[in-house]
C-alpha cells in the first residue's frame, strides 16, 4: 500500500480490515420496520375490503359516497383557509 492509498481509506475501510463494522443507528432499524408494518396494513385493509359482509355493489357505493364527502371536505376546509389567509396572521 503506498501512502496515497491510505489516505484515501476511510472509516469503514479501516473497520473492515480489521474485521469490524460501524454501529448502526435506530433509524436504520426503525424505518424498514415501519415501512413492512405499512405494507401490511394497506394489506389487511385490501384484505378486509375483499371480505366485507356487504355485497360489492353497496361496498362500492359506500366506498364512493365517502371518498366524495371526504373530498368536498376538504375542499370546503382549502376554501375557508384560504379566505382566512387574506387576513393578517397573529404570531
Amino acid at each position: 500500500m503506498t501512502l496515497r492509498s491510505l489516505r484515501d481509506l476511510d472509516k469503514d475501510d479501516l473497520l473492515k480490515v480489521i474485521g469490524l463494522q460501524t454501529r448502526r443507528s435506530i433509524a436504520d432499524s426503525l424505518l424498514p420496520t415501519i415501512a413492512i408494518f405499512s405494507v401490511g396494513v394497506l394489506v389487511g385493509a385490501g384484505v378486509g375490503l375483499l371480505l366485507a359482509p356487504k355485497p360489492g355493489r353497496e361496498l362500492r357505493d359506500d366506498l364512493r359516497n365517502r371518498l366524495q364527502g371526504a373530498g368536498e371536505h376538504i375542499g370546503d376546509n382549502l376554501s375557508a383557509e384560504g379566505a382566512s389567509s387574506d387576513r393578517p396572521r397573529a404570531f
